[in-house]
């Protein structure tokens, strides 16, 4: 299997084109050469939205039945659910949905095998229990016996996963995120980080629980830097885990955005929180194998989450 270092101007397809994350990377591939198709269940969205960051007939655009009819480098798939809240009320179609658009991108690798796929996984794959850190040797673990709702993700990225593995002669690569936050982050959604920042937007004060999780948020600079690695490398079939270079407690997160930005906080034992994926104490991973294909991080969790956050508080000002 080739790579893509020697290609200028590659033809990418990215799926789902509508969620945040894949916006975000689309706007980092803009000042490239690379021609990206944008596909999506809403196509007038996509055109909408790159109207409003100025890059309006830059991509072609449109709905997952085009898919298939050209000649792509690699395909990204997005396809999925960002908003926890959301994940919850989608319930079992979550499994279908995986299914169905991954089933229809390695319909798509087995006419096009040197085609680079990229699926966009999810540390949940591991499974709901994160008293420690992910690692090489960590073991998936599944409630199969008493499966809950909230392990539903993780479950289908898992399978997805499972997939992708029994394909080994395909160049196929999966990315586990864990956390990310960017300031085209939808702030209604129930996350931890949104929530501090409508705190902070609108002058409340946040309730949140004692518990002192730590996570890792990766940031659009740093994505983009791990997707260029993968596809620049030599193709393979694997799985990688996103990492910055340190992680953050949640702490840690409060006080700093307390002294920089007002945050008012107090920690409540009866605070709402919304987990699409359950409860995850230490939710991030030691996992380096990105390093292999060249990934090297720049920022820290706490480093990009401030520079995210003082652009995001500046447009509501």
């Amino acid at each position: 299997m080739g790579n893509l270092s020697n290609r200028n101007g590659a033809h990418i397809a990215i799926l789902g084109a509508t969620s945040q994350i894949a916006r975000d990377l689309i706007v980092s591939f803009s000042a490239t050469e690379t021609r990206l198709f944008l596909f999506a269940r809403r196509p007038e969205e996509v055109a909408k939205w790159l109207e409003s960051v100025g890059l309006s007939g830059c991509y072609a655009i449109g709905d997952f039945s085009a898919f298939g009819r050209q000649t792509f480098d690699a395909v990204i798939n997005f396809v999925g659910v960002g908003n926890p809240a959301l994940a919850v009320a989608m319930g079992n179609s979550y499994f279908d949905i995986t299914l169905q658009f991954d089933g229809m991108v390695l319909d798509y690798l087995r006419t096009h095998p040197v085609c680079r796929y990229l699926f966009l996984s999810s540390g949940a794959a591991y499974g709901s229990i994160f008293d420690q850190p992910a690692s090489r040797d960590s073991k998936a673990v599944v409630a199969i016996n008493n499966l809950a709702p909230h392990e539903w993700i993780g479950v289908a990225k898992l399978h997805a996963e499972c997939r992708h593995r029994a394909h080994a002669e395909l160049p196929i690569i999966d990315i586990r995120l864990f956390n990310y936050f960017s300031r085209t982050q939808d702030v209604a959604a129930r996350f931890l980080i949104t929530d501090i920042m409508r705190a902070i937007r609108d002058r409340t004060v946040l309730k949140t629980s004692p518990d002192n999780i730590v996570r890792d948020y990766l940031h659009p600079s740093d994505l983009y830097g791990l997707v260029r690695a993968l596809l620049l490398a030599p193709a393979s079939n694997v799985a990688v885990d996103c990492y910055t270079r340190a992680p953050i407690d949640k702490v840690t997160i409060l006080s700093t955005c307390q002294e920089k930005f007002g945050l008012q906080y107090e920690f409540s034992q009866v605070a709402a929180v919304v987990n699409a994926t359950g409860g995850k104490p230490h939710y991030y991973s030691l996992n380096t194998r990105a390093a292999d294909f060249g990934y090297q991080p720049a920022l820290t969790s706490l480093d990009g989450v401030m520079i995210e956050a003082e652009a995001l508080l500046c447009c509501w000002q």
